[in-house]
C-alpha cells in the first residue's frame, strides 16, 4: 500500500511526456502539410511553342509549384497577345523573359519546300540550317555546287504533303527568319536550285 503514492507519481511524468510527444508530432505533420500546400499558381504552355507565336488563353494552362522569383508568367497576369521570342518546351513554364510585345518582333515565318527527305525528329522547336545547291556553270565545273543560305533557324511546323514534286514528296518546313536574313533565304528559294533542310545534332524541340 505504501508503494502505490510512488507508483502514481511516475505514471503521471510519462503521460505528460507521452502527450507532449503527440502534441509535437501534430504539430509537425500540419507544418509538412502547410509547407506542401504552399504553392502558387503559373502558366506552363500547353504544346511546344516556337519565336513568333503570339499566345493566347489556349496556349496555356495553370499550373501551381513552390517557386520564388519573378522569373516566370504568374497566372495573375495576363500575356495574351505578346508574342513568344525562343523555344519553350511542352509543359514548361512561361519565362517573363521569353515574351516580347508584338510590335518589338520583327522574325517572320518563311515557308521552305524540299523534296530531300527530313531527318526523323524535325519538328516544331527544331534547330535547322538551310542549303541550296545549285547546278553546276561554267566550263570548268562539271559538278553542282552547295552553300548554307541560312543558319540556326527554329522550325515553326512541318506539312508532309501527299504529291510529288521531281518524282519525290514534298515537305514544307515553316522557319522563323530574322528580318536580317528574309531577302537572303527568299533569294535562294527563287533560284531553281534544290533547298535542303538538316537539323542541328542536340537541336531538337
Amino acid at each position: 500500500m505504501g508503494d502505490a503514492p510512488v507508483a502514481g507519481r511516475l505514471r503521471r511524468p510519462r503521460l505528460l511526456i507521452g502527450l507532449l510527444l503527440i502534441a509535437i508530432s501534430v504539430t509537425a505533420v500540419g507544418a509538412v502539410v502547410r509547407s506542401a500546400d504552399d504553392t502558387s499558381p503559373y502558366f506552363a504552355v500547353r504544346s511546344t511553342v516556337t519565336p513568333g507565336t503570339v499566345i493566347g488563353p489556349d496556349d496555356v494552362r495553370v499550373v501551381h509549384v513552390r517557386l520564388e522569383g519573378g522569373d516566370y508568367v504568374a497566372a495573375s497576369e495576363k500575356p495574351w497577345g505578346k508574342v513568344v521570342t525562343r523555344v519553350v518546351g511542352k509543359g514548361e513554364l512561361l519565362p517573363a523573359a521569353a515574351l516580347a510585345p508584338a510590335e518589338g518582333f520583327d522574325a517572320r515565318t518563311v515557308a521552305v519546300r524540299t523534296a530531300l527527305p527530313l531527318a526523323d525528329g524535325i519538328g516544331a522547336g527544331s534547330v535547322v540550317d538551310v542549303y541550296l545547291t545549285s547546278d553546276a556553270t561554267g566550263s570548268n565545273s562539271t559538278s553542282p555546287t552547295t552553300r548554307a543560305v541560312a543558319r540556326g533557324l527554329t522550325v515553326e511546323s512541318v506539312a508532309h504533303d501527299g504529291g510529288s514534286f521531281s518524282g519525290a514528296k514534298i515537305e514544307t518546313v515553316y522557319v522563323v527568319v530574322p528580318a536580317s536574313g528574309i531577302e537572303g533565304l527568299l533569294d535562294a528559294l527563287a533560284s531553281g536550285g534544290e533547298i535542303s533542310v538538316v537539323g542541328l545534332a542536340g537541336g531538337g524541340a
